[in-house]
Formats: structure tokens, C-alpha cells, sequence
């Protein structure tokens, strides 16, 4: 039953923009304003080389300012001309500083914007893929690892958030710096700047080639990242099975063997990497070499004059580090990609859903199962053509040997699997429960798994779970109910006590009857005990069934267990063996016949004596 969600995904059903837009609410005005920063950075980065060059050529050299610009002619004219700037170089000085200081307000501007953008994105996403996760319906959780689902929700958001803060917020600045720098390097001399394009198509073709490897590479590494994070919370969950069957050192070589091969899957595209910008640094140095290269042999023939020179290697290295930084981008996409496309594989994942027309009818009637088949996905028939009717306000009892369709029935009733049509129908009051509104049907039906779960938190945090502000009174009588007083008596810290993750603090009788008594804190119509008192002692048991029998005579309880003295006092017992209906009857009228209660009971009567004291 279980899926590997190891396995490549295709894109988002809904697209990887759409996700995007969709994740990039609450955040999209400030990543504007972060790239508004990172314009006017970068406009300020473009103003001081000719800053640079009218000072060397024209204050300086005295060349003529008939070539330059009519906006720079109107502010040397309103500084008093080149003569005047000749004798005061210090306010070329101030002007590179004044421009200087505006870089660096929007450099600050643009980081704390981008900042505030990228965590508010982060939350974004984290929020949206928990309140999905947390809507998803419980047989899509039975069939994910829980590790992996955990490193899609950090490691692939935190990818996410990467590349959109810090490659594609600088997509504007690196826009604006190309554009900017071919201008004004054309506006000064067409030859060099041919020389200076020409390697570029080069460099992006070559970023582009290695792009279908990163992104295969990051792939890998992200798969099986998610596999290792699985192993780590597996067996960090399951510890003292660990440590109860001496297998530390077996579990340790299965970790460090899929650790070597994902450090080694992480070392070989380290070295793809380094191949690629390390070459991609020599093919920016060739440039580079190009430019002062010939620079030199055109400012020797007179073609460009010196200050046009120092200009164009600014706007050079202004120009190569963007088409680097483009190459990083793309790389960064290919991460970013693996990422969005696992996150998205959840989002993709259909929601729990109420018809339109949805109810919300009394849940204090009959409850039948009319001609009920159901087999988990990919596998064998689990429950085949049971038909039962549970009248309202009395105890059934369910008995049945391991994998004999038991807790299925319940996971029908409670809709925790929907019911293929075709395949029966459940009514409660005569509604089909398909009809009934989820949270309604649920709130109305209190369930005690056969694995009882408890949160890493106290005791009271654990037991009131199910209503907010729950009166100290109503705790009281649910702890009562469970006979789990005693036990919490004893901790020094009462309903404070700390329980460890799943309850690990306490036995195995303890955490089944927290788990009763958190059910208990809400009374409901309907209330089911899957196999919950099977690590209690029969005496306890027995303290059990007297209390909810006392306190919830008029609610329909359903009981599953293996032992007979758990289901001597149900209204009618059904006895399921694989998958079908063996016996329905009355205790009595089952114990008086031959068949499978009979045997069971003869069985645990037979064991009952052999372990009586003579």
C-alpha cells in the first residue's frame, strides 16, 4: 500500500508559476520595493564611471564637452563649467560620493525589503502546505513517509525561498546593468563593445548545457535526502524497539551505508559544479583579457581617449558579472525546480471534500452497513458484502483474528477511507454517511485508535486536546472514567507531567487509557474502541466497560477486542473472519453455538485456568 515518494515527479498539475504566484502572497508588494531598490542600486552603479570619465577627459584633459550628452552639458554649465570643476576636483569627488551614498541606501533598502520578502514567503508556504497537509485525506498519510514529507516542508521550501530572494530579485538589477552597460559602451566606441559581446552567447550557452545536469544531479540528492530523513525519524520514533532487540549496531551500518551513498551522490555534482564554474571563470577571464587587450590598442591609435577607457572596464566588469550571475541563476533554477516540483507533488494531492448538498443530520440513530466492500489500494479485498445494523444506544462487540476486516469497518464508518461506490453503503439514521458533512460526522463519532498517539507535551495538554478551555470538572470525570486517576496521582507532577513523543514515558496500559480518556472529554453519540484495552489488565478492563456503561448508557459503542470477558456485556457480537460476516448474535446465543466465538471462548477460559493459582 505504501507509495515511494522517492520517485521522479512530473511538474505541478496547476504549474510552477501558478504555484509561485500562488505562495507569493502577503509578499509581493515588498519583493517590488526590493527590486525598486535594486534599480536604483543599480542606475547608481552605471552614473559614477561617467562621473569618472568626464572628469579624466574633460575637466581633466580638456576635451571638448560638445560630444557628451545634453542633460551632462546643462550640470556642468550649473557647476561653472570644466575651468571651474578644473580648479575644485573635489566636487567630481563629492559627486561620485553623493551617488555612492545613494547605491548604498538602496543596497540597504533592497536587503532589508528582500529580508522581510523572503521570510514572509517562507511563512507563506510553510502555512499553505500544513493547512493542506493537515486536509489531506488519511489514506494518502499511510501511504508517505512521514521523513520525506518533513524534508519537502523544510529543505525544498528553504531551496524555494533561496532562489527567489536572492536570484530572482537581482533578475531586475542584472536587467537593468546589461542593458545599461551595452548602451553607454556602445554610446562610446561600437568596436570595443562588439568585442566585449561577442564571448557572452558563449558563456550562456554554455551555463544552459550544464543546466539539464544540475538539475538531474539536485534531483538525486534531493530524493534521496528525503529517504535518509525517513531512516533518521524512523528510527528515532522507534528507539526502544532498537534498543529492546540489541539491533543498534545493524540500524547504525544501514544509516552510514545510505549516508556514504548521498554524501557521494552530493561530492560528484560538487565536482560538476566545480568543472563548471571554474571554466566558466576562465571563458569571463578570456573577456576580460579581450577588453584591456584591445582597449590598449585603441587608446594607442587614438580611438578612444583614456577616460572612455577606465569607463568601459567599469562597465566591462559590470557587464560580466551579471552573465555570470545569469549562469548562477540558471544553476540555482535547477534546484529551485526539484524543489518546487516535490513541494508542488503535495499540493497536487486532493483535499478531503464535502458533497455541495453536504448534512448535518442527528447522529443518534441506527447505524447499518448495507452489502460493505472495501480492499486498500493495491491490495487484497479486506471487507466483502458485510451487511449489520447496529441499533442505536446499545454495545456491539467485534471479534475477529488479525487482518479479518475489524478496524476497516471503523475507518469506513468514520470516513477516514471513503467508500468506492458501487461498493455498499454506511447510513447513520438512515443518511449515507458519503452525505454528511466531514467535520460533522467526525466531531459526532469520539474513536480510540488501536495505536493510541500522544503529543510530546503534558498530560492536561494531551487529555484536553479535543475542546479548548475544558472545564477542570470534565477532565476530572473522563480521567475517572479511564481509571487513569491513580496513575496520574502518582506522577509527581500530576496532569503536568511530561509525556515524551508518542507517549514514550509511559506503558503501554497507560497510554491506552489516556488515549480513552482524551476521547472522553467530549462526549459523543457514537464512541469506538479499537482493541484500546488490549494492554490493560482484565480487571481494569472490566472498572472500564462499568464506567462508560454507567456515564454513556445512552451512546452506541462499539468494542473491538480479542478477549471474550471484553465483550461478555455488548448488546450483539459480530465475529468477522477474513473479511465477511461469520456469526452476529447476543454473548450468549454465540457462546451456545458452534463457531468461531465459541472456540475463542473456550480458548481464553482454558488459559484463564492454567495461569490460576491451584
Amino acid at each position: 500500500m505504501e507509495m515511494n515518494l522517492t520517485q521522479p515527479q512530473a511538474p505541478p498539475r496547476q504549474g510552477r508559476g501558478k504555484l509561485f504566484w500562488r505562495f507569493l502572497k502577503g509578499s509581493k508588494a515588498l519583493f517590488l520595493l526590493c527590486m525598486c531598490c535594486a534599480a536604483l542600486a543599480a542606475l547608481a552603479d552605471m552614473v559614477i564611471p561617467q562621473i569618472i570619465r568626464v572628469t579624466v577627459d574633460n575637466v581633466i584633459g580638456g576635451a571638448p564637452v560638445r560630444d557628451l550628452a545634453r542633460p551632462v552639458r546643462a550640470m556642468l554649465e550649473a557647476l561653472g563649467g570644466t575651468e571651474v570643476l578644473r580648479q575644485k576636483l573635489w566636487l567630481a569627488a563629492l559627486g561620485v560620493m553623493a551617488v555612492a551614498l545613494v547605491s548604498v541606501v538602496a543596497r540597504y533598502g533592497f536587503r532589508v525589503f528582500n529580508a522581510k520578502a523572503g521570510e514572509t514567503l517562507v511563512k507563506t508556504m510553510r502555512d499553505t502546505l500544513f493547512s493542506h497537509i493537515e486536509r489531506l485525506p488519511f489514506q494518502w498519510h499511510m501511504s508517505h513517509h512521514t521523513g520525506d514529507i518533513i524534508q519537502r516542508c523544510t529543505s525544498d521550501i528553504e531551496t524555494t525561498r533561496r532562489f527567489i530572494s536572492e536570484q530572482m530579485t537581482d533578475l531586475i538589477r542584472i536587467t537593468i546593468l546589461l542593458v545599461m552597460s551595452i548602451s553607454f559602451m556602445l554610446s562610446m566606441n561600437a568596436s570595443m563593445t562588439l568585442v566585449a559581446v561577442i564571448p557572452i552567447p558563449l558563456i550562456l550557452w554554455y551555463s544552459v548545457f550544464f543546466h539539464r545536469k544540475f538539475r538531474s544531479g539536485f534531483r538525486r540528492c534531493d530524493e534521496n535526502e528525503g529517504r535518509l530523513s525517513a531512516m533518521a525519524q524512523e528510527n528515532l520514533t522507534g528507539v526502544r524497539v532498537v534498543r529492546a532487540f540489541g539491533r543498534e549496531k545493524y540500524e547504525r551500518d544501514r544509516f552510514e551505508k545510505h549516508n556514504e551513498f548521498y554524501t557521494g551522490l552530493w561530492v560528484s555534482l560538487g565536482k560538476l559544479m566545480s568543472f563548471f564554474w571554474s571554466s566558466a571563470d576562465a571563458l569571463s577571464g578570456i573577456q576580460i583579457m579581450l577588453v584591456v587587450v584591445f582597449g590598449v590598442l585603441f587608446c594607442l591609435r587614438g580611438s578612444m581617449t583614456s577616460g572612455e577607457f577606465i569607463a568601459f572596464i567599469s562597465y566591462n566588469g559590470m557587464l560580466v558579472w551579471p552573465v555570470r550571475q545569469l549562469g548562477r541563476m540558471i544553476s540555482e533554477m535547477s534546484k529551485a525546480g526539484v524543489g518546487i516540483d516535490r513541494i508542488g507533488y503535495i499540493m497536487d494531492a486532493e483535499e478531503e471534500k464535502d458533497p455541495e448538498d453536504a448534512l448535518t443530520p442527528p447522529m443518534t440513530g441506527d447505524i447499518c452497513f448495507d452489502h460493505v466492500s472495501f480492499a486498500y489500494e493495491g491490495g487484497r479485498e479486506m471487507v466483502h458484502d458485510v451487511t449489520f445494523t447496529i441499533p442505536a444506544g446499545t454495545t456491539l462487540g467485534i471479534l475477529g483474528g488479525t487482518g479479518s476486516g475489524k478496524s476497516t469497518l471503523m475507518y469506513l464508518l468514520d470516513r477516514l477511507y471513503p467508500l468506492p461506490e458501487g461498493s455498499g453503503r454506511i447510513t447513520v439514521g438512515g443518511t449515507d454517511i458519503a452525505r454528511i458533512r466531514l467535520e460533522h460526522l467526525r466531531r459526532n463519532i469520539g474513536i480510540v485508535l488501536q495505536e493510541p498517539y500522544l503529543f510530546s507535551r503534558t498530560l492536561r495538554e494531551n487529555l484536553g486536546i479535543t475542546s479548548e478551555n475544558l472545564p477542570e470538572a470534565e477532565l476530572a470525570a473522563a480521567v475517572q472514567a479511564a481509571c487513569l486517576q491513580e496513575t496520574i496521582d502518582s506522577f509527581a507532577r500530576g496532569y503536568d507531567t511530561f509525556v515524551g513523543e508518542r507517549g514514550v514515558t509511559l506503558s503501554g496500559g497507560q497510554k491506552q487509557r489516556a488515549a480513552i480518556a482524551r476521547m472522553l472529554t467530549r462526549p459523543t453519540p457514537i464512541m469506538i474502541f479499537d482493541d484500546s484495552l488490549s494492554a490493560v489488565d482484565t480487571e481494569t478492563d472490566a472498572k472500564i466497560r462499568a464506567e462508560l456503561e454507567k456515564r454513556f448508557g445512552s451512546a452506541t459503542i462499539i468494542l473491538i477486542s480479542h478477549r471474550i470477558t471484553t465483550l461478555a456485556r455488548a448488546d450483539q457480537v459480530l465475529v468477522m473472519d477474513r473479511g465477511r460476516v461469520a456469526q452476529l448474535g447476543t454473548p450468549a446465543e454465540l457462546s451456545a453455538q458452534p463457531g468461531l466465538y465459541r472456540q475463542i471462548e473456550q480458548i481464553q477460559t482454558l488459559d484463564r485456568k492454567e495461569v490460576t493459582p491451584a
